[in-house]
């Protein structure tokens, strides 16, 4: 960890050279004058909009909706199966089946969703996003989402054949911070702000009723791409069945990387604000994935105080969607990935954007990081679906 002095609170870095428009952001971070102690940069760290995505934050009297980021609720799940080896030609099937059964990228099921599936909206009110939203959300209940998002079977260290699955809250979260940073944007315009506010960081006071509007919109976008995963997992599973038969599968690990959580730190209640970050309190179980094509890691948090009790939410992007399409080099992606046997993702140009020379050497990010988890499984790409 090195720390970086500015004229204001110092920014705590576990990444190697931050490229200069995350750093930037990172300096704007630290200008804000309700947050406590320092700016925390984990080692996955890369440009987000307002705040880096891999950026951890701990503010007082303050909610920032561009420190939370569009995909509230956005995250891991993993689930441990039964199973000690699997065949190319089942995993085959097996990955044709989920197809069939989880809508990828923009696509949404055609018929809405039973309704208990969804998180209890008893606390949403009328005109909330969230409540206005609800029906469309249920049509979105179990898709798999774009850009980086994925599903992958795994090899694990311990044995064991792995389910993982990486997706987010879907268009309702996106609809819900839009709303709210626009709003804050117009508090901020109209006082609450006492100084300039730096590029996309408008925040709400904590106890307005735009802040309390905005936090339970937050929470319930968690539960819903918790939800989210939970029935995709749910449809994965009966895929297994479906071609194997009986296959007894372990509880679900869940952890999210995009959300606020009132916390107390270094003897302060805050808002810790995790963007593309992921807790790793004392003993807690976490899910660090790789690229496509890497490992992927099932970890133990250690609890590290000077990086909020968090860790990176995976190797971060080492270069942007259309850099990726310009340089990479489509045939030799495609070949580092056949060569490892994975059945994989990439088929044209325009699958350069996940592939995995675009982000950063995982297990460089998990040298960064041996002060904040512990692993405790390794996992290798066996096979993968991206949104």
């Amino acid at each position: 960890m090195k720390i970086i002095k500015t004229p204001h609170i110092p920014v705590y870095s576990w990444a190697d050279n931050v490229e200069p428009g995350a750093m930037a952001q990172a300096m704007d971070l630290a200008k804000l004058p309700f947050l406590i102690s320092h700016v925390a940069l984990m080692p996955d760290c890369h440009e987000g909009y307002g705040m880096p995505i891999g950026g951890v934050i701990a503010a007082k009297g303050y909610i920032i909706p561009n420190a939370v980021g569009v995909d509230i609720g956005c995250g891991m799940c993993a689930v441990r199966t039964g199973l000690k080896d699997i065949g190319r030609d089942e995993l085959k099937l097996i990955m044709s089946r989920i197809r069939g059964r989880i809508p990828l990228g923009f696509n949404h099921h055609k018929e809405k969703k039973d309704i208990f599936l969804m998180p209890d909206p008893s606390k949403l009110s009328s005109g909330m996003v969230c409540d206005e939203q609800f029906e469309a959300a249920r049509s979105q209940i179990g898709t798999l989402g774009g850009g980086n998002h994925f599903i992958e079977v795994q090899k694990g260290s311990d044995g064991h054949i792995w389910i993982m699955i990486h997706s987010g809250s879907r268009n309702l979260g996106k609809r819900v911070a839009d709303h709210y940073n626009r709003i804050a944007k117009e508090k901020c315009s109209d006082g609450i702000a006492k100084q300039s506010v730096p590029k996309d960081l408008a925040y709400l006071r904590t106890g307005s009723k735009e802040a309390v509007s905005y936090l339970a919109e937050m929470n319930y976008c968690v539960s819903f791409a918790f939800a989210n995963r939970k029935e995709m997992m749910k449809e994965i599973c009966a895929s297994f069945r479906d071609t194997l038969g009986d296959v007894e599968f372990g509880e679900m690990i869940n952890i999210a990387h995009n959300y606020a959580a009132a916390e107390t730190h270094f003897g302060k209640k805050v808002f810790v604000h995790r963007k593309g970050a992921t807790s790793a309190r004392k003993g807690e179980t976490g899910i660090i994935p790789g690229s496509q094509g890497s490992k992927s890691y099932i970890v133990k948090g250690l609890g590290k105080a000077e990086s909020f009790t968090s860790c990176s939410h995976g190797a971060g992007r080492k270069m942007g969607r259309n850099e990726a399409k310009r340089s990479l080099d489509l045939r030799s992606e495609i070949q580092k990935l056949d060569e490892l046997g994975i059945i994989h993702a990439i088929r044209n140009k325009s699958d350069l954007e996940e592939a995995a020379g675009a982000y950063k050497d995982i297990g460089e990010v998990m040298k960064a990081q041996k002060d904040l988890v512990k692993i405790t499984v390794e996992l290798s790409p066996l096979a993968v679906i991206k949104g």
